[in-house]
């Protein structure tokens, strides 16, 4: 009898992904639909992966709360397991590989919202109710275009430009979504093994905006330039967009250097392979139109 996954936010960047891994891995998919009973969704289910977030950081103070209260109520009705992918935010400038043993000082104010949201999940946990945070850096997949690499970073690769968020030479950590959602299959799979509350890192890729440029240069036979993206124009946007004026709240990010600990979940998952650099790189080349053919003339 195969185990049973409820899915919330199921069409977003992680859930639509950690869907299709639980599909794969053989277990039994339902997908939450908005606006029904969540507690009644629930029901039956062995694990929870919590996926739904406010679309561009609306509301996150009023919304959060609210996400991780219905989340949690739905897993006490029905004995499952909570699975909640998890961010860096919660860290602030802290000094690095980031991991459950560092401490959380958050710097924006979305990364103290967070901070509230795990610590409710750990309260939770001592009350018996079972939590797995998997966290991981920033969001790569190259079939979303809602990701910070394809919707800003790499926007002008087909016309030779990649757009650095900070200081090209910064490190930061990401997560390949493809495989963020098979570690957390694998781990659901591991769940009786587990604590009330694990805080699991994803170490995922770490690279710096340098080494996409080169990277991309070699696989594609040019030398690409690389641009500033202009903070300026969102902090003029930022009274009338709320997305803009969220992004602009967390550029401290994108100037410090910053990765996850592989340790943890190596120790968990120890033949767990992921996505390599190169094919990272490959799967976000920019599409080359198809060769047309010549016709050759009867002699």
């Amino acid at each position: 009898m195969s185990n049973t996954v409820l899915v919330l936010g199921s069409s977003g960047n992680f859930g639509r992904r950690a869907a299709a891994a639980f599909a794969a891995a053989g277990w039994e998919v339902r997908r939450y639909a908005r606006g029904t009973d969540m507690t009644s969704a629930a029901s039956g289910a062995d694990v929870i992966v919590n996926a739904l977030n406010p679309p561009n950081y609306h509301a996150w103070d009023s919304l959060i709360p609210e996400i991780t209260a219905s989340a949690l109520a739905a897993a006490r009705a029905s004995g499952a397991t909570l699975l909640v992918p998890g961010n860096v935010y919660v860290y602030g400038r802290e000094p690095g590989p980031w991991g459950p043993s560092t401490p959380q000082r958050p710097v924006a104010r979305k990364g103290a919202i967070r901070v509230r949201m795990e610590a409710t999940y750990r309260e939770a946990a001592a009350k018996g109710q079972q939590v797995i945070l998997l966290r991981g850096g920033d969001f790569l997949d190259p079939d979303s275009p809602a990701t910070i690499l394809r919707m800003v970073m790499l926007k002008g690769l087909a016309r030779g430009r990649i757009t650095a968020m900070g200081q090209p030479d910064v490190q930061r950590a990401y997560a390949w979504l493809p495989d963020m959602a098979r570690a957390a299959a694998a781990l659901a799979s591991r769940r009786a093994d587990l604590p009330a509350w694990s805080d699991i890192p994803f170490a995922g890729l770490t690279f710096s905006t340098q080494d996409l440029r080169d990277g991309l240069s070699r696989l594609m036979g040019q030398d690409l330039r690389i641009g500033q993206f202009p903070w300026w124009g969102l902090r003029l946007a930022a009274p009338f967009w709320e997305l803009g004026r969220e992004l602009l709240e967390m550029r401290y990010l994108y100037a410090t250097p910053h990765s996850l600990d592989p340790a943890p979940m190596a120790r968990l998952l120890p033949d767990f392979q992921g996505v390599d650099f190169d094919t990272m790189l490959k799967a976000h080349l920019p599409a080359r139109p198809a060769p047309v053919a010549t016709p050759v003339r009867a002699r």
